[in-house]
């Protein structure tokens, strides 16, 4: 007997109305179906009734597992969604008693390696933005509905149950990276391997990263598909071998990489993991950008360390647990690289980082660091209060690091020029000297009646920066021949007109 085959369908065929459209979809879902006895290999035997009464119920998601791998190597309902008598996100269905929500410790119980690397990683983190800026941001001047259909969609949230063992619908649906689950787990595995075909391909594909990594703040995909690596992949996407078992960068595939190839995937001599932060050696979330090396404890997290910063050594005791292993950055970076090796020569990868290094110092140098310099004299001074964002200039600094400054660094990263320059570099320059200067000089104009304090910071903290020359002098004669002869001396005389 076929596993679920022709005769149980013609069963369920006869009970459904639109009997002929269904029949057309189940019966080209038996041909992909394996032919064999239903045994041990299928899984929790009172799975097959589940799988029996979801077809009619639910053909679609039902449709979806039936054609997954999952489906395939007989993994059922139960096996997934079976709960223990002791979790509170349990209730009792059709004699079975069990639960919606299946969390990564659930996965765990077969993918023990991936949910392991994933406990520790950036990812399984997400959730905590509940009680960072950006979550303050959300709650108070947005409200909790937008937060709870926006942000935690994709950061995650803390799923609530109600008396019934049921998700309550305000946290719920929810599959968000760093969701906090109730058997005490983080993340969502469906984040990325979505219900319930769980496809190996739909998480290699950079859409799946851009449903979270897109938009003013984090334009990830946006930076991806106008570099040469997003516009090769749109056009050779039939040569990606997305479905394959193995999927080494330079081996099963050339045409470009994914977000997936170089954060997670196997490429040279680096293998895959399931912890996307292994291979960043540059922060570029916070307001100033700084290298970062890894910390790995016995107990399965990690920490970053900033660069300057003293490490622990392994051995050393530290937030509840032992280091087991240090990831310098420079240590991580070469793990980035060794991925790049599979399809660059090094001058290549030399280049790109050199850039790349180049304008997350300009961003820091020129504009962060001395804007948070005077931000940090405006609350010490009393001219703004210590709250955040009931000032005008903590809303233009907050868009300065958190959008433009983000898009700037960002799109160095990935090989996006527009990015890198006209909705990053540029937008920071323009937002400092016309919007942030002028706000700083009304401050101190509001406090003191003058703008001596203001004129002080600047001289203290802008002046002696040879970038800022031209906003208190003026585009001198002398400057503009400077940039004429460095630029004829490159391309030649009369190149520019």
């Amino acid at each position: 007997m076929k596993r679920f085959g022709n005769g149980r369908f013609t069963a369920i065929l006869g009970s459904i109305a639109a009997g002929i459209t269904l029949l057309l979809q189940i019966s080209t879902a038996d041909a992909a179906r394996p032919s064999g006895e239903i045994g041990k290999d299928w899984g929790n035997p009172k799975g097959h009734e589940c799988v029996e009464c979801h077809w009619m119920e639910d053909p679609g998601l039902t449709m979806e597992w039936n054609n997954s791998q999952h489906g395939q190597s007989g993994v059922n309902c139960l096996d997934c969604h079976e709960a223990k008598p002791e979790d509170k996100d349990g209730f009792e269905h059709e004699g079975s008693r069990i639960s919606i929500i299946v969390t990564p410790k659930d996965c765990s119980k077969c993918h023990s390696t991936e949910f392991e690397e994933m406990d520790g990683s950036h990812h399984s983190k997400g959730g905590q933005i509940l009680a960072s800026l950006d979550n303050l941001l959300g709650e108070v001047v947005g409200g909790p509905a937008a937060v709870n259909a926006g942000c935690r969609q994709c950061h995650g949230s803390v799923i609530e149950i109600g008396d019934d063992g049921k998700p309550v619908p305000t946290t719920w649906p929810n599959t968000g990276i760093g969701r906090i689950n109730p058997d005490g787990s983080a993340g969502s595995c469906t984040a990325c391997h979505g219900r319930h075909r769980f496809s190996k391909a739909q998480a290699r594909t950079p859409d799946t990263c851009g449903k979270c990594h897109v938009g003013p703040d984090h334009p990830q995909i946006e930076v991806y598909n106008e570099s040469k690596h997003g516009i090769i992949y749109r056009a050779k996407v039939d040569e990606m071998n997305l479905e394959s078992d193995k999927w080494v960068a330079g081996v099963d595939y050339s045409a470009a990489p994914t977000c997936a190839s170089c954060h997670m995937s196997a490429g040279g001599k680096e293998g895959k993991t399931h912890n996307v932060g292994d291979r960043i050696s540059w922060t570029l979330r916070p307001p100033i950008s700084q290298k970062i090396n890894l910390v790995r404890l016995q107990n399965g997290q990690e920490f970053d360390v900033k660069e300057g910063k003293e490490i622990p050594s392994v051995g050393d005791k530290a937030k509840g647990s032992t280091v087991v292993e240090v990831v310098t950055w420079k240590e991580r970076r070469k793990k980035m690289q060794e991925v790049c090796k599979a399809c660059h020569s090094d001058s290549v990868i030399t280049g790109h980082y050199n850039q790349f290094d180049n304008v997350v110092e300009l961003y820091n140098e020129k504009f962060a660091k001395p804007i948070a310099a005077v931000m940090g004299e405006l609350k010490k001074n009393g001219y703004i209060t210590k709250s955040p964002f009931d000032d005008k200039i903590e809303w233009t600094w907050w868009e300065i690091w958190h959008h433009e400054g983000r898009r700037a660094r960002h799109g160095a990263s990935m090989n996006g020029p527009d990015y890198t320059w006209w909705h990053g570099i540029y937008d920071v320059a323009k937002h400092t000297y016309f919007k942030w200067i002028p706000e700083l000089k009304e401050v101190a104009m509001k406090k003191d009646g003058n703008e001596d304090f203001a004129n002080k910071m600047l001289d203290k903290y802008f002046r002696p920066i040879d970038g800022h020359t031209w906003y208190f002098e003026g585009m001198s004669k002398e400057a503009i021949d400077k940039v004429r002869k460095g630029f004829e001396e490159r391309y030649g005389k009369g190149a520019l007109k």
